[in-house]
């Protein structure tokens, strides 16, 4: 049978969707529409009263809006990454050449958001040496473990809030350490990221300074 060069090139498009699990990358759609249901409304409540009203009267309570949607969020973080689990074990990471793209970051959030990110980074790692997820994540996913290990960040993604040594009823929000932060905005660049360490503080309302981890350790109470 002869193929004409047209046809060919018409198939071979839909050849690569054949590739996708279709129902698996709907599946992983559903699970990060979950994992964001009441994350976004960390961000609006606080400005928006009359949403904050809402959600109170909802949720039918009349303090502790935060509290609540923690509650809330935390118990389908909890389901999302039970299968999360099931579907690496089953599949490896669900990376870009098995769900497509913007699929292949679901499962990184979901473990992004879960007490287990020291377990699963080795295969975040590797997912993206493979090229099957953004190497900006990877980045990420090692700054909140290093952050979380209480060393310094290497890309300068995470900040945190911790009580001051000298008034623990006062609270501050910073950019944790960097390791030699001079260099940052060059593995920034090499990672994929394309705002430097500067605009991204501001992008998360904070004025970035190079604090150590003598610094923050005199300051802050862990």
């Amino acid at each position: 049978m002869k193929y004409s060069l047209l046809s060919i090139l018409c198939a071979w498009p839909l050849l690569g969707l054949g590739q996708v699990n279709g129902s698996l990358k709907r599946e992983l759609d559903s699970m990060y529409a979950l994992d964001q249901r009441y994350r976004a409304y960390f961000m609006e409540y606080p400005k928006n009263q009359k949403l904050a009203d809402s959600l109170m009267a909802a949720f039918e309570i009349k303090e502790n809006l935060s509290g609540k949607l923690w509650k809330l969020q935390n118990h389908v973080d909890s389901l999302n990454l039970i299968r999360v689990k099931e579907i690496i074990k089953t599949h490896g990471y669900p990376g870009s050449s098995l769900v497509g793209k913007p699929t292949n970051a679901a499962a990184w959030h979901i473990i992004q958001h879960s007490p287990e990110i020291a377990v699963y980074f080795p295969i975040i790692e590797k997912a993206g040496q493979a090229g099957e997820l953004p190497m900006s994540l990877v980045a990420m996913m090692h700054d909140r473990l290093l952050t979380e290990q209480h060393k310094p960040q290497r890309y300068g993604t995470q900040a945190t809030c911790y009580p001051l040594k000298a008034d623990p009823t006062k609270q501050e929000c910073f950019i944790w350490p960097i390791e030699n932060p001079s260099a940052v905005n060059e593995r920034r660049k090499k990672a994929g990221f394309t705002q430097t360490v500067e605009e991204n503080a501001k992008r998360l309302g904070l004025e970035y300074n190079a604090l150590t981890m003598e610094e923050v350790t005199q300051r802050y109470r862990f």
